[in-house]
């Protein structure tokens, strides 16, 4: 069963090893844990809707309660509270286009806001109902999941929006198939809305961002469907997918998406290598980008999330040991850990995997073999399950992402995690701050941090201590040359940052497409542009 009030399945737990929990309390001070409230307590909150009971939706307290918040930390602060504070009045669970329309139907004759919902895993508050004089319906499209068809002379599938990645990769691998998308909330994100927020998988290297796959689909408007063909390449004016492509539902509800998909390969492997320093490190993961070795993936951790990470591993003999050996060879205080994936068959593994190793030996890189690669590969998206873990040993963890310039990574990393450490320096309070790169292209690559503070002493407070790091991390990023979101999308949160960023014609631009597809603005009202 999903919890309620946190990340994925009840039944999954990423346990704090002993030590890990030592390692934080060192740095940042023992932690303070907050009391969480029950579902009964939370439910007791809902407030009446204002809607009456209908046949396209449920105005149940239970369904309300699950769909009033997503998985951003201000999201898991208040459903740990249990008080959301804004609900929608009803959620509808459309099974086809044709229900679709009809919400958008009853949204005119009715005066309803509706917010369209995938898998709940928004960090950027996507989902979190406004604030509305109309009553508002959230949309979710989970009913709306299967394959629909499988083109395979053109390497093209057809899905409902509300697959969730294990759908997807199901559905697709039964035939032999893949589509290669693999983020971090994979197990709960749909391709819906991957799709709407411009989402970005840990194999982009080999597979693509989403942009690269999608390949069209139906956008249900109140101006009518917006269908988009499938063509290989086309210079036939504006590329229309990109009115799709970070919509976050300001201009419709993504009905059906085209997707490429590729052969399920023969054969995948991960490497994990240790670079003395980050410097070295990031000139070896800079050249091995531009000199387009074929790798599906690469993740460069800096030496505090590397430490970090062998300190949260659990099995401290073996690190024990690995630190010993590692030293010997060079890869000492300071070191990077670099996990490395070849995608293919053997053949072309192989060629890839020796050039990677003749560049990383250049820059003193330490081979480890396929063990640490094989853990990553384990672990991949059960992450996000460690905020159970660390919230109840009395910590919050939180991250947040951007992509910048090679000229400029480094600056703007290294100004992130100042402005990170520095957000609470007047209430006393240490921030842990660690970084890695984990999306790279040949020009730049995105920067993936994560902080870790304590609680203050109750939830209006912790909040308050959440809004000023994410908003010094945030201007930090405006201010530097980074993008406010490289793989997160806008939502609510980041709504205010857009316009330093894209410049107020774009913004307009953007103003334009919304009112045009919703005139009376009635689609995720306050995502991605600001009322």
């Amino acid at each position: 069963m999903r919890r309620w009030n946190g990340w994925g399945e009840a039944t999954t737990v990423v346990e704090l090893p002993a030590q890990g929990a030592g390692f934080l309390a060192e740095r940042l001070g023992v932690g303070r844990v907050l009391p969480d409230a029950t579902l009964e307590e939370a439910l007791a909150r809902v407030p009446a809707s204002r809607l009456a009971a209908h046949g396209l939706y449920s105005i149940e307290p239970h369904d309300r309660l699950l769909h009033a918040r997503g998985q951003s930390l201000p999201d898991w602060l208040a459903l740990r509270e249990g008080a959301p504070g804004l609900y929608p009045d009803a959620v509808a669970f459309p099974d086809s286009a044709g229900q679709i329309r009809q919400l958008l139907a009853l949204a005119q004759t009715q005066d309803l806001c509706l917010i369209p919902y995938g898998g709940g895993t928004s960090v950027a508050g996507h989902i979190n109902p406004p604030d509305s004089v109309r009553p508002v319906v959230t949309v979710s499209l989970a009913r709306m999941n299967r394959l629909l068809d499988l083109d395979e002379h053109s390497l093209l599938a057809t899905f409902g929006p509300g697959a969730s990645g294990p759908q997807v990769e199901s559905q697709l691998r039964a035939r032999g198939y893949t589509l290669g998308h693999f983020p971090q909330s994979w197990e709960l994100s749909t391709l819906g809305g991957w799709v709407a927020s411009r989402s970005s998988g840990q194999q982009s290297l080999r597979y693509g961002r989403i942009e690269q796959l999608f390949a069209g689909g139906t956008l249900e408007t109140f101006a009518g469907p917006l269908e988009i063909a499938t063509f290989p390449a086309s210079a036939a004016g504006p590329d229309l997918r990109e009115v799709v492509l970070g919509c976050e539902g300001r201009f419709g509800i993504i009905s059906q998406v085209k997707v490429r998909i590729s052969a399920l390969p023969a054969d995948e492997r991960f490497y994990g290598v240790f670079l003395p320093d980050w410097s070295q490190a990031l000139q070896a993961i800079r050249q091995l980008a531009q000199a387009r070795v074929p790798l599906s993936m690469l993740r460069l951790s800096n030496a505090l999330e590397t430490e970090t990470q062998l300190a949260l591993a659990g099995h401290p003999q073996q690190i024990a040991w690995l630190e010993k050996y590692l030293a010997l060879r060079g890869a000492g205080v300071g070191k990077c850990m670099l996990t490395f994936g070849v995608t293919g068959n053997r053949r072309q593994n192989a060629l890839s995997l020796s050039q990677a190793r003749q560049h990383l030996k250049a820059f003193g890189g330490v081979f480890t073999g396929t063990l640490l690669g094989k853990k990553w590969a384990q672990n991949r998206f059960r992450f996000p399950y460690l905020r159970e873990n660390l919230w109840n040993a009395g910590y919050v963890v939180d991250t947040l992402e951007t992509a910048t310039d090679w000229s400029n990574v480094d600056n703007l990393l290294e100004r992130i995690e100042q402005s990170l450490r520095a957000a609470l320096a007047a209430q006393g309070e240490q921030v842990h701050v660690f970084t890695h790169l984990s999306h790279v292209y040949g020009e730049g690559s995105s920067i993936y941090t994560t902080y870790v503070f304590r609680p203050a002493a109750d939830y209006p407070a912790t909040l308050a201590r959440w809004q000023a790091l994410k908003h010094a991390a945030s201007q930090t990023i405006v201010d530097n040359g980074g993008t406010i979101s490289h793989q997160h999308g806008v939502g609510k949160d980041h709504a205010a940052y857009l316009l330093r960023e894209k410049g107020a014609l774009a913004i307009d631009t953007l103003q334009a497409l919304s009112r045009h597809f919703d005139p009376a603005g009635r689609l995720n009202p306050g995502t991605l542009l600001q009322e």
